[in-house]
């Protein structure tokens, strides 16, 4: 079975984040909220459904770099393989660090830095479109040798590592630590909205590079977590959809296809003169700010709750199972799964409109289910755990008080 680090990874990412959850209850701190942490977790499956489907551009993009132009042919010893770690760890700041400071790329960052907490779920939020953005980043790798399999190895190791640096829990590490690689300490400044913090510590392991660079920035108070115009939206899919339309409601207002252009190129916050230039990002008041949010009955919460641990397992049992489904099937869950996560993050919100697109989903996941027990691409007993949890679900829902759902679109 051909599967990623990243995804062997999975249940290990849950255990920690259970581990600090738990941790956050007995200190009496609240690390998390529920509708936060989910929609984290969904821009995380979101983009791992679709990567299924854009790696085969991305990683092809740099095996026929590697096939047809390599320069050397290195081969299997421990120094180059570590070195290939370097390398990628090199070229990811470089990826990273532009991906804060021009606009269109940007858009296929900003996701993650869309919650306003910051735990280890906030590592899981990730943008369905960074790899299309970045992936070209890598090549002089691929130019100088350096296998395909190792690059993607190297690329799970090193999103790996990045997975414990989103916490509170750990204030600081030991200072030649923290003078070597990144840790909780620099990587919260990084996800920080404060004029201070923004565009720095953009390592992913090695924070030599910041400091080399000139983008080092130690944290000094607390950050206030987010971007500078927070998101207002549960959902996954709108909160990689969003950016797109700002950049281009943006890009409407700006005179002249040269400024456009020079926009769209630019460092967030350029405008044209005769929009008044350069605008800097607002200084944060700690003690006035407030971190969107909506509240919902318990009922509601339950539910969501409930839901939610069905598409974690689905989702789990479908990566892991990946190559014995066709790719018409793959497709098929993907969109199931999207559509399922993208449901609940309207629940959240309170939106009645989401009890129509919820009843869409039953009817496309019994529909699904029915599909692919009948094709013999899933098991039989799933089918009476499937009525069992739509039963379970309608009788909670009936429960819900309707008359505070009244947000609308």
């Amino acid at each position: 079975m051909d599967v990623s680090p990243v995804i062997l990874a999975i249940p290990v990412f849950f255990i920690l984040i259970g581990m600090e959850v738990a941790y956050g209850y007995f200190k009496d701190r609240k690390l998390y909220r529920l509708n936060d942490a989910i929609a984290n977790i969904s821009c995380g499956i979101v983009e791992q459904l679709t990567g299924v489907f854009a790696k085969v551009f991305t990683v092809a993009a740099y095996a026929v770099v590697y096939e047809n132009f390599r320069i050397f042919n290195l081969e299997n010893h421990w120094y180059w393989i570590l070195l290939c770690f370097i390398g990628v760890d090199f070229f990811y700041y470089w990826a990273h660090r532009m991906s804060h400071e021009v606009n269109l790329f940007w858009l296929g960052h900003v996701v993650h830095h869309q919650s306003e907490d910051y735990n280890l779920s906030v590592a899981l939020r990730q943008s369905t479109f960074q790899k299309m953005f970045t992936f070209y980043f890598y090549f002089p790798l691929a130019f100088l040798g350096f296998k395909t399999e190792w690059f993607l190895l190297m690329g799970a190791f090193n999103l790996l590592y990045q997975f414990w640096i989103h916490t509170e829990v750990i204030k600081n590490m030991p200072r030649w630590y923290e003078y070597l690689f990144n840790t909780p300490s620099h990587h919260r400044v990084h996800h920080g909205r404060n004029p201070k913090y923004i565009d720095r510590n953009h390592a992913a392991t090695l924070m030599i590079w910041d400091r080399i660079f000139g983008t080092f920035q130690k944290e000094e108070e607390k950050p206030t977590y987010g971007i500078t115009s927070p998101l207002q939206t549960w959902n996954p899919v709108m909160a990689n959809i969003q950016p797109f339309v700002q950049l281009w409601k943006e890009l409407k207002r700006i005179p002249g296809w040269w400024n456009r252009v020079r926009f769209a190129f630019a460092k967030p916050g350029w405008y044209p003169e005769a929009l008044g230039g350069f605008k800097a990002p607002p200084e944060v008041d700690a003690n006035s700010y407030k971190k969107f949010d909506i509240e919902v009955s318990p009922g509601l919460n339950f539910y969501l709750f409930a839901q939610y641990l069905l598409i974690l397992f689905a989702t789990a049992l479908f990566l892991f199972n990946l190559s014995g489904f066709t790719t018409g099937i793959q497709l098929l869950i993907a969109v199931l799964i999207i559509l399922s996560v993208a449901s609940l993050g309207m629940l959240f919100e309170n939106k009645v409109q989401a009890l129509k697109l919820e009843a869409i989903r039953f009817a496309f996941t019994l529909g699904a289910i029915g599909f692919l027990i009948y094709f013999s691409f899933a098991p039989f007993w799933l089918l009476p755990l499937i009525f069992g949890v739509a039963g379970v679900s309608i009788a909670a829902l009936t429960r819900i008080p309707m008359h505070k759902m009244a947000r609308v679109d």
